[in-house]
C-alpha cells in the first residue's frame, strides 16, 4: 500500500487550542500544569532512583516499576510541555510533522503502558501462584525480554496508525479542540474518508487492549483463588496486600480510560471530550508514585534512605 501525504500542499499546521481560550484561566491553566508535570516527573525519578540504589528492591516487580515510570515521564514529557509553551507564547499553532510524531509517540507510550501493567499482573501471578519457581519464571531475561517485546508491540501498533494518517487528506479547518494532538481528534479533521481508519483503530483497540485486559483478568482471577485456599487469614492478607498498587494503578488507568469513553459516547462538547482526555494522559502518571509509595512499605523504606543520603550530601557541600 501505498502511503500519499496529501496534505503538504493544503495545510502546514494545526491549532491546538487547549484546555480554554479565557486569558485569565490560562494563567490558572499554565500553573496547575507546570505544577503536574514537575511532580510526575520528580515523583518517578524517586522512584527509578529509589528501585536502582536499594539492592532489596532489584527484584522483577521493581525493574517493571521502574520501567513504568520511565515510560510514565516520556508521555507526560511528549504532552504537557508543548502545552506549556503555547500558552506561554499565546502560539497555538502545531507544526504537520510535530503533530503526527506526538500521535506516535502518545499511542507508543500509552501502549507500551497497557503492557507493563499485564506484566506486572503476571508477575504477581507467579509470585503468589508459584513462589517455588518465581525466581525460574522471572528470570531477568525473561523480564528484560517482556519489556522489550512490549515496547516493539507499542512502536508497531503506534506506527501503523500514523502511516494510515498520512494518506487523508486535510483542507482549511486547522483548529483542534485539544491540549496536544490526539489520533481521535486528528480523525476528524480529516476531509478525505476515514472509514478504513476508524475501523483500524476500533481493531487495534480491541485486539492491543483487550489482550492485556484479559492477561489481568486471568492472572487476578487465579490470585484471588490462590489467597482463598490459604488457612490464615492473616496470610491473606499479607499476601494480597502485595498487589494492592498494582490494582490500584490498573483501576485508574482503566478506569480513566473508560471514563473517556463514556464521556466521547454521552456528549460531543469538545470541551469535556479534552477534560476527560486529561485524565488518562496526566493524571495516571502523576499518581503512579503516589500510589506505589503510599501502599508500599519496602518502597517507603528504600525513599526514606534515598531522602536522607541526599540530605547528607546537601549537607556536607
Amino acid at each position: 500500500m501505498k502511503f500519499r501525504n496529501h496534505s503538504n500542499s493544503v495545510i502546514s499546521e494545526f491549532l491546538l487550542l487547549g484546555l480554554t481560550d479565557d486569558p485569565q484561566l490560562q494563567s490558572l491553566i499554565f500553573s496547575l500544569f507546570l505544577c503536574i508535570f514537575l511532580v510526575t516527573v520528580l515523583g518517578n525519578l524517586l522512584i527509578i532512583l529509589a528501585v536502582s540504589s536499594d539492592k532489596h528492591l532489584h527484584t522483577p516487580m521493581y525493574f517493571f516499576l521502574s520501567t513504568l515510570s520511565i515510560n510514565d515521564i516520556c508521555l507526560s514529557t511528549n504532552t504537557i510541555p508543548k502545552m506549556l509553551m503555547n500558552l506561554i507564547t499565546q502560539n497555538q499553532s502545531i507544526t504537520y510533522t510535530a503533530c503526527l510524531t506526538q500521535v506516535w509517540f502518545v499511542l507508543v507510550f500509552t501502549g507500551l503502558e497497557n503492557c507493563l501493567l499485564a506484566v506486572m499482573a503476571y508477575d504477581r501471578y507467579a509470585a503468589i501462584c508459584h513462589p517455588l519457581r518465581y525466581s525460574t519464571i522471572m528470570n531477568p531475561s525473561w523480564c528484560i525480554l517482556m519489556v522489550l517485546f512490549s515496547l516493539f508491540l507499542s512502536i508497531v501498533f503506534g506506527l501503523l496508525h500514523t502511516l494510515m494518517v498520512l494518506r487523508l487528506s486535510f483542507c482549511t479547518d486547522m483548529e483542534m479542540s485539544h491540549f496536544f494532538c490526539e489520533l481521535a481528534q486528528l480523525l476528524k479533521l480529516a476531509c478525505s474518508d476515514t472509514l478504513i481508519n476508524n475501523i483500524m483503530v476500533y481493531f487495534a483497540s480491541c485486539v492491543f487492549g483487550g489482550i492485556p485486559i484479559s492477561g489481568i483478568i486471568f492472572s487476578y482471577t487465579h490470585i484471588v483463588s490462590a489467597v482463598l485456599r490459604m488457612p490464615s487469614p492473616g496470610r491473606r492478607y499479607k499476601t494480597f496486600s502485595t498487589c494492592g498498587s498494582h490494582v490500584s494503578v490498573v483501576s485508574l488507568f482503566y478506569g480513566t480510560i473508560l471514563g473517556v469513553y463514556i464521556s466521547s459516547a454521552v456528549t460531543d462538547t469538545p470541551e469535556k471530550t479534552v477534560v476527560a482526555s486529561v485524565m488518562y494522559s496526566v493524571v495516571p502518571q502523576m499518581l503512579n508514585p503516589f500510589i506505589y509509595s503510599l501502599r508500599n512499605k519496602d518502597m517507603k523504606e528504600a525513599l526514606r534512605k534515598l531522602i536522607s543520603r541526599v540530605g547528607a550530601v546537601l549537607q556536607w557541600h
